[in-house]
């Protein structure tokens, strides 16, 4: 027969009928309890001789070993096991474990105490007073017990140390206030009492005087308390205000372009109150951008990012809880205001003024209704089959596609200045929410899109919150549930979310191997009619994967494609208001001969041309008052636009196919090819890099001849 091994070599046992010996240790446990004035007591030995073991046997068996179990609490804790990575996890750990305990759970107000959140070592320290007290009280006398439990917990406060320090903090603050404050900041109690836990009075107020006089001695003072003492939120105030303060006095262009500067020492934690501080430190920072720029057009454009930034954060006066605060940011942003559109009139005044052109073209991201404002032309056509269809009785899907830089994200841009009140525009950025990681991020995303959105309108729409714990369990159910609700506290209103980029969906898809995010879709599509998507995109139906076909077989398509004439001229010679002639008649015909007034390519030219006006002018070459750019200066810059437009050039022809490439390499070099049934040069056409010439194909953009009539060069 075989026999059980029962001896365990290695862990901690874990019952006690396996424990054998240890008498005299388990004695002296005890009467260490037991005795007149408990002491503590620290068991030491090498590894793997039985400490665990004996400590986890006495915490199974105390009560069988003690005169009176009822006047004692015994809690056992592993801190290999516990997982303390901080001290408030100890704590918290040491309290869960206490209302482990029944004796600990039959008192109120001790459960009270440990289960504040968070728990830190006062709240513990209280907490384990008052188990003395009550331990004592039942020894005892009630009374002695509630006396020795206040004792104590004055003791965890260290009131006896603090009432000397409160009297020399106001001494010191009094001869402060006649001399030299920096001078006494060396004598602060928390210089000679690190430990000290309650707040002193007159040190915030001692910090932000001194600080006028030596704002070094401060930050050395300030960081001390940070790093060493117990008084982090004294420190926390005085930065604040010295923050505040320092906002406060300025009243320049420059004194607002050097704040953040001087304040970058300041480390700002997450604050509900102060969360504007650093947003106005960003601000500052922008400001210097435009003060520090290399010319007066550059630096009064430059001031329309600081001024919106302010105007938003002029609604401070109803968000803030704090009445104070309010009113002082609130002064602020509105002095900071005043200062910059004063400054940015100036600028534009002396702008104008000045011989320079103005360089008010944007070639490249997509244009911004608050800082290109009137740059934009065009779409009306577009903006208003969107409004229809989006208001019609049974909207449909809305597929908005066309190729790279035709200005569709532009376009979504503008559209809700575009509709009417009744339709709220949303756009939402597929190619920064694939970004997300998780599904939990990506419709964390999507709310944060719709939330700003809403943001922009003027009026502003209330919106209800989503439910955030929700939104981390099941994501895109409580989105669905969201949106609802939205629709519900709005009525009267359609709400056009535009999803652009949409093609990232796919990758996601692939990525995160879930079409969750894709059935929401279908949702809302389905089930949610006051809720109309529009998808945003460079391919056409038959150029995407098939599941796409679920979404957008019976969505009505709006094509974005090249400027008109008339829209292009308007962008040539009239960017802006004000904008001055610069441009001879055979200059812009050639501009719109070259671009086919494709709205990047336009931009790009005469972003081109003004630079050359410019340089021309700094060498003495021309009066810009007198020479208007000609059909010269177009062909001279040309070379410039294939360089500075490479990205969008390049991405052309690395997404066309094989054939495709020979055939415009063909063409290229033939000036045109006579077959005008090619399936190829068909497809090119769809893509307008082609059209018709009598019997053939020919280059619709000579711009993007010229790029390969360039890239044949190159190879040869």
């Amino acid at each position: 027969m075989k026999k059980l091994n029962l001896f365990i070599a290695g862990p901690m046992l874990q019952y006690p009928e396996q424990f054998v010996g240890r008498k005299q240790e388990l004695r002296a446990i005890v009467s260490r309890m037991e005795g007149s004035q408990p002491t503590s007591l620290n068991i030491v030995g090498e590894h793997q001789i039985g400490k665990s073991s004996l400590l986890y046997y006495f915490f199974l068996t105390w009560e069988q070993r003690v005169s009176q179990p009822e006047n004692y609490v015994v809690i056992y804790l592993s801190l290999q096991n516990a997982h303390c990575q901080r001290e408030k996890d100890f704590y918290q750990v040491v309290a869960q474990k206490f209302l482990s305990c029944p004796s600990v759970r039959l008192q109120p107000k001790l459960v009270e105490l440990l289960q504040v959140i968070p728990l830190n070592r006062l709240a513990l320290g209280a907490a384990l007073g008052l188990v003395w007290g009550i331990t004592l009280g039942l020894v005892w006398k009630e009374s002695v017990g509630l006396a020795l439990s206040v004792v104590w917990i004055l003791g965890i406060l260290r009131i006896y140390l603090w009432v000397p320090e409160f009297l020399w903090m106001v001494i010191l603050f009094v001869i402060s206030q006649r001399s030299n404050t920096v001078f006494w900041l060396s004598y602060l109690p928390p210089r000679i009492d690190q430990k000290i836990i309650l707040p002193l009075p007159f040190m915030v107020k001692m910090l932000v005087n001194a600080y006028k006089e030596n704002p070094i001695a401060v930050r050395q003072t300030i960081d001390y308390l940070i790093t060493f003492t117990n008084q982090k939120k004294v420190a926390t105030k005085a930065t604040e205000k010295i923050a505040v303060d320092t906002l406060k006095e300025c009243k320049t262009l420059q004194d607002i372009s050097t704040v953040a500067e001087q304040l970058d020492w300041i480390h700002f934690a997450s604050s509900q109150d102060y969360w504007i501080l650093p947003q106005l430190l960003d601000i500052s920072r922008n400001v210097r951008a435009s003060y520090t720029a290399s010319s007066t057009y550059l630096q009064h454009k430059l001031l329309d990012n600081p001024i919106n930034g302010l105007c938003e954060l002029t609604d401070i006066r109803t968000i803030s809880k704090n009445a104070y605060l309010a009113a002082t940011f609130g002064n602020i942003a509105y002095r900071w205001i005043n200062i910059l559109k004063t400054a940015k009139h100036n600028l534009r005044q002396e702008a104008l003024n000045s011989k320079e052109i103005r360089q008010v073209y944007i070639a490249g991201n997509a244009l911004d209704p608050y800082r290109a404002k009137e740059r934009f032309k065009g779409r009306d056509k577009v903006f208003r089959e969107i409004e229809r269809m989006a208001l019609s009785e049974q909207p449909p899907v809305l597929l908005l596609y066309g190729g790279r830089r035709t200005g569709k994200t532009s376009a979504l841009n503008y559209l809700p200045d575009r509709v009417g009140a009744n339709l709220i525009s949303l756009l939402i950025d597929i190619q920064g929410a694939a970004s997300a990681t998780t599904l939990v991020g990506l419709a964390e995303f999507f709310v944060k899109q719709i939330q700003e959105g809403i943001g922009r309108l003027r009026p502003r729409l209330e919106l209800p919150e989503p439910n955030r714990s929700k939104l981390k369990q099941d994501p895109f159910i409580e989105l669905q549930n969201w949106l609802r609700e939205i629709e519900i506290s709005h009525p009267n209103k359609r709400f056009l979310l535009c999803l652009d980029e949409f093609e990232r969906l796919g990758q996601i898809a692939e990525a995160k191997s879930s079409q969750a995010h894709l059935n929401f879709l279908r949702h809302i599509i389905q089930y949610r009619p006051a809720w109309i998507i529009l998808f945003s995109g460079n391919h056409y139906l038959s150029e995407l994967p098939d599941y796409w076909s679920d979404f957008l077989i019976n969505a009505h398509a709006l094509k974005m494609t090249y400027l008109s004439e008339s829209e292009a001229r308007e962008l040539i010679k009239l960017p802006v208001a004000d904008f001055p002639d610069i441009y001879e008649d055979s200059a812009v015909d050639a501009i719109i001969e070259l671009t086919r007034c494709q709205p990047y390519l336009v931009q790009l030219m005469c972003y081109e041309i003004v630079e050359k006006l410019n340089q021309d002018f700094r060498e003495y070459k021309r009066d810009t008052d007198i020479d208007r750019a000609n059909i010269n200066d177009v062909e001279i810059v040309v070379p410039r636009v294939l360089e500075r437009g490479i990205h969008y050039f390049r991405e052309l022809w690395t997404n066309l196919t094989e054939g495709e490439r020979r055939l415009l390499v063909f063409i290229a070099k033939e000036k045109v090819y006579n077959t005008s049934n090619s399936k190829v040069g068909l497809k090119l056409i769809q893509k307008e890099i082609l059209q018709r010439q009598n019997t053939g194909y020919c280059f619709q953009v000579p711009l993007i001849k010229k790029y390969i009539e360039k890239l044949i060069e190159e190879e040869m």
